[in-house]
């Protein structure tokens, strides 16, 4: 897998590279700025991009924005963002433009290398994973006006699932409930949110947008 790291932190960027060399892929290009890594994308398209939310000069949003620059430019290319905090407007705009390819981690779960690695695949292979925090997050800020006050607490439990980017059977396993069940849960909260008859983009992720937008 070809791969671009952005990450101002040396520490944590070579880091990174190391830790991705060593599983056999290949960094393409590691930078420490938003504009830099948008003229490597622009120069030679990776398979997917890891970049940090915070980046010079004003450590503000400036790789969350090169971020959805990348998937509106180049929507072949897969970015897995990651966070030092939950960035909760940023992470509604990343999935509203999103029908796979992207995923937001907070940076702990970089320490955990297994997990890491399988969104990182997740990611590049056209999914989308979202950090079981910030899900929960993003959930607790939702007004009382939001779609999620239809939902019965189990099909709450699925959505969140749903959101982290986890198939069918997973949510099933996760669950402890059987794969008919999960489905029938999942055609139930598309239902509740108007999606029962969607097609085209991911009714997975248009059920995370409804709620996330209100």
């Amino acid at each position: 897998m070809r791969v671009m790291v952005a990450e101002d932190s040396t520490l944590l960027r070579e880091g990174l590279v190391r830790m991705l060399i060593d599983e056999g892929h290949d960094v393409i290009a590691s930078v420490a700025d938003a504009e830099t890594l948008l003229d490597a994308v622009e120069q030679d398209r990776p398979d997917i991009v890891v970049t940090d939310v915070r980046m010079p000069p004003d450590h503000s949003d400036e790789g969350l924005r090169a971020a959805l620059t990348i998937r509106g430019r180049w929507p072949e290319v897969a970015v897995l963002v990651l966070s030092q905090y939950v960035e909760n407007r940023y992470a509604t705009e990343l999935i509203s433009g999103s029908g796979g390819k992207v995923g937001y981690l907070l940076k702990d779960r970089v320490t955990q290398v297994d997990e890491f690695l399988d969104a990182l695949n997740r990611v590049a292979d056209g999914g989308t994973v979202f950090d079981p925090e910030v899900v929960r997050q993003l959930l607790s800020r939702t007004t009382r006006s939001n779609p999620l006050e239809r939902l019965t607490p189990r099909e709450r439990d699925v959505l969140e699932l749903m959101a982290e980017g986890l198939t069918n059977a997973r949510i099933s396993a996760d669950l402890h409930i059987s794969v008919s069940s999960a489905e029938k849960h999942i055609n139930a909260i598309f239902e509740k949110f108007g999606l029962a008859h969607s097609s085209g983009l991911s009714r997975r992720v248009v059920a995370v947008v409804t709620y996330l937008r209100t």
